[in-house]
């Protein structure tokens, strides 16, 4: 068999290629640390780092979502906690107005204090988040949702949605609370009737604390009246009640209600108790109606315009009972949202928890799949290394080998 030189040198130039593409793919393996670095080293391996990847890709972007969605959670809690604060601060002055020993420019003070209060509360209404979108818009775009009108009137004009973030397969949080829940559409009075005396009333009748006492027979009283009522003295304190169309109330036996009411003590019928104290003259009264609402911006106002009226001492203290009450119904609302707002955190948190546990898992599995190792993949390289060197000093030898050498 004839052996050609041409043969030889093409048979010795395709072994140190084919070492030195070996010798390449090993030191990319060392120097990044993985195995299967294109689909064609492993098949089989790469797809599960595909699908790997994907996962851990997925991971890392709801952990990013909960964290965009925490810090807006945190901004709004504390926005809502200084508006609690502001509050406590404005239930404290209209408390302090009502004494009788203040005078026109305590009063005037006060009422000063008050719009300030209100400014304070519509900034904080207007807050926005870290990337300048407001907390209290619902899911509106704008960026001041309350807006002051020329005449002291706030509007509102966001909408009644939660905006939402998706922090999990089928699982979305809600990253904001609707300022018309907050702010706006806030229940008067007791949160179920309010009961307020008269404007044309004379004598010293204040009107206090009320509640519903039996809830199946206001409910069946308010089904068959509406929940509106008049309460009317006469001389001595006698009393009379007629419902919206003006009708007599009646009790469960069919009677006209009524009595006679003393200083410090309380009308109750159809399930409703109303505690009082002064004295009425006659024809004064007191109304009872349901379903108002009032927006705090306007509690806030009534309580200025009071103050500033120089209504009698009687008159003003009926005027801030109520308006403390929508205060009152104010910041059960904005409590109702920070427990809730609470829970949305400690949900965000175990979401974020169990990701990072996830990550740790997949992150392992992908090692465990892409990964090289070290030693054996180094051991490797020092052995292909040795190898391409001695096929290199071979082919340099037989290169050097010539049938002239032998004739000299």
């Amino acid at each position: 068999m004839r052996l050609s030189t041409s043969w030889m040198y093409q048979q010795s130039l395709n072994t140190m290629i084919s070492q030195q593409s070996s010798l390449a793919a090993t030191q990319n393996e060392v120097s990044s640390g993985n195995r299967i670095n294109v689909a064609s080293d492993d098949p089989a391996g790469a797809g599960q780092v595909v699908s790997l990847n994907h996962v851990i890709a997925a991971n890392t972007q709801y952990s990013n979502t909960i964290n965009t969605a925490t810090t807006r959670l945190n901004t709004e809690a504390s926005t809502l906690s200084s508006a609690t604060s502001i509050l406590d601060t404005a239930r404290t002055l209209a408390l302090q107005a009502v004494n009788g020993t203040l005078s026109d420019s305590d009063r005037q003070s006060i009422a000063s204090q008050l719009s300030q209060i209100k400014d304070q509360l519509v900034q904080l209404a207007n807050t926005t988040d870290s990337n300048g979108n407001a907390l209290f818009a619902g899911t509106s775009t704008t960026t001041t949702p309350f807006q002051v009108g020329a005449n002291g009137a706030v509007t509102y004009g966001g909408n009644d949605a939660q905006q939402r973030s998706a922090v999990g397969s089928g699982l979305q949080i809600p990253t904001s609370d609707p300022g018309s829940g907050l702010f706006m559409n806030i229940p008067t009075g007791n949160g179920s009737f309010e009961a307020s005396a008269g404007s044309a009333n004379t004598g010293t009748l204040l009107v206090g604390s009320n509640s519903v006492t039996d809830l199946s027979a206001w409910n069946s009283s308010k089904a068959s009246s509406g929940g509106g009522y008049t309460i009317t003295f006469g001389a001595g304190g006698t009393w009379t009640a007629t419902d919206a169309n003006g009708n007599a109330v009646q009790d469960s036996s069919g009677n006209p209600v009524g009595g006679t009411y003393t200083d410090g003590g309380s009308i109750s019928f159809n399930g409703m108790t109303i505690a009082m104290s002064g004295t009425p003259a006659s024809g004064d009264t007191v109304s009872v109606s349901t379903g108002g609402q009032q927006d705090v911006f306007s509690t806030l106002d009534n309580m200025i315009s009071a103050l500033q009226s120089g209504s009698s001492d009687t008159q003003l203290t009926n005027v801030m009972s109520r308006q403390i009450e929508s205060i009152d119904q104010t910041q059960s609302a904005i409590s109702s949202v920070q427990v809730s707002v609470g829970g949305r955190l400690d949900t965000l948190t175990q979401q974020q928890g169990a990701y990072s546990d996830l990550n740790v898992t997949y992150q392992s599995a992908l090692s465990d799949v892409q990964g090289a190792d070290a030693y054996t993949a180094i051991s490797k390289l020092s052995l292909q290394s040795t190898a391409l060197q001695a096929s290199q000093q071979i082919f340099a030898q037989v290169k050097s080998m010539s049938l002239f050498n032998y004739l000299k």
